[in-house]
């Protein structure tokens, strides 16, 4: 689903800095993840340049084409931002994108343009758009929104544009729709130039959009259905179930295809910087977890001064759901933390046991991998997930 808008706003006028101090007085809900001047003053080795630019007392330059920039953080929040002040040379078109290249933002100076890569491409005119210039770019991802805003630094003119992913629901025979791929911005923040002489950034940033929540939800792509959620029936999903029944007192991370691994470093980037009452986790559907692992993630939230919950994952085709729950209520019992389990909400006994295949997606892959999938809660399994959380935990809404 499309959706385009077109601001071209000016701002009071305020002095050096002032487009970031404005946005950051604009969201003082916000917390900030990362923030980095770039002079070159001090080692940035979370920064991977891969030959794609230079140092400069001013900025990093970026001249090389074909090469990206790589922010070695990994990010998976639901609501987010990054921030880049940059300039560009009068030929310069540069892109912002993530590292799996499912999300990708160009900033055309010659023809004072940007567009996102979806198809058809989301685009719109920049008539403020020149070389030797400073821009505050800003790319939000919201769930399934992504929305994107350019202002001139000196003019305080504005420009902003946004699209709405809208999931197909199941893959092949099972997709309920063609749907819409604007991205989820996954894993690493990456930026580099395409065409051009080249661009100087000047300043990162990585923000949450809150900075308290009572429920922070973190998993695999069971707590990223906004991913493969057709946008109509979004809002039942069992995430958003939550955070709507928390009037939005909550946050989700997520990370499609993610296991324990990707989970315990997304989380460290995250968590630190976002004061929450419970981590709430369901981890395990793509495999991973040992009772060491597990252990090690309850007891790092809890060093984080939250409480942590462990959900049993939901039943699959496969049935792995059956060994993996038995070690996760191993790890409850020995840490003394509750849980939901969201398997007996999603089996056809109510035991466990057989995935109820009517609460889940279809995902068809005869044609490619040979079988058929039936492990992403439909909004039928969604509301079943979400009523067990009354019965198991129901201390998250109290």
């Amino acid at each position: 689903m499309l959706l385009l808008t077109f601001q071209f706003l000016p701002f009071m006028g305020i002095a050096e800095n002032a487009v970031m101090r404005a946005c950051q007085a604009k969201t003082s809900k916000e917390s900030v993840l990362y923030d980095r001047k770039l002079n070159g003053r001090r080692a940035t080795p979370e920064l991977q340049l891969n030959n794609a630019g230079v140092y400069r007392k001013n900025g990093l330059d970026i001249v090389q084409k074909d090469s990206l920039v790589k922010l070695n953080l990994f990010y998976a929040l639901a609501e987010r931002v990054v921030r880049y002040r940059v300039s560009f040379s009068d030929d310069a078109t540069a892109q912002f994108r993530s590292s799996l290249g499912d999300f990708r933002l160009c900033v055309d100076v010659p023809r004072q343009r940007m567009s996102l890569a979806t198809n058809p491409a989301t685009e719109v005119q920049v008539p403020f758009l020149q070389g030797g210039r400073d821009y505050l770019i800003e790319i939000y991802h919201i769930y399934q929104k992504a929305k994107v805003c350019i202002t001139d630094v000196r003019t305080k003119k504005r420009v902003e544009m946004s699209a709405v992913h809208d999931g197909t629901g199941g893959c092949g025979a099972g997709a309920l729709q063609q749907g819409f791929t604007v991205g989820m911005q996954w894993d690493y923040y990456c930026f580099g130039l395409v065409s051009g002489t080249s661009f100087s950034v000047k300043r990162i940033t990585v923000s949450a959009l809150k900075r308290h929540v009572k429920v922070l939800l973190y998993g695999d792509s069971i707590t990223q259905p906004e991913g493969y959620y057709p946008t109509s029936t979004f809002p039942e999903s069992w995430t958003q179930l939550i955070i709507d029944r928390l009037k939005g007192d909550a946050m989700s991370s997520g990370r499609g295809g993610g296991n324990i691994v990707m989970l315990s470093e997304f989380i460290r980037n995250e968590l630190p910087y976002i004061k929450a009452k419970y981590v709430v986790v369901t981890i395990g559907t793509n495999g991973g977890n040992t009772e060491e692992n597990l252990t090690e993630l309850v007891r790092y939230i809890r060093s984080q001064g939250a409480i942590p919950i462990l959900n049993n994952i939901p039943c699959n085709e496969s049935g792995t759901q059956i060994s993996n729950n038995a070690i996760i209520e191993r790890v409850r019992s020995k840490e003394g933390i509750n849980g939901c389990k969201f398997d007996l909400a999603t089996s056809l006994a109510g035991d466990g046991k057989d995935v109820d295949k009517s609460l889940m997606f279809w995902e068809d892959y005869t044609g490619s991998y040979g079988w058929q999938i039936y492990h992403h809660p439909n909004e039928k399994g969604a509301l079943r997930m979400y009523r067990q959380t009354f019965v198991d935990i129901p201390e998250i809404y109290q």
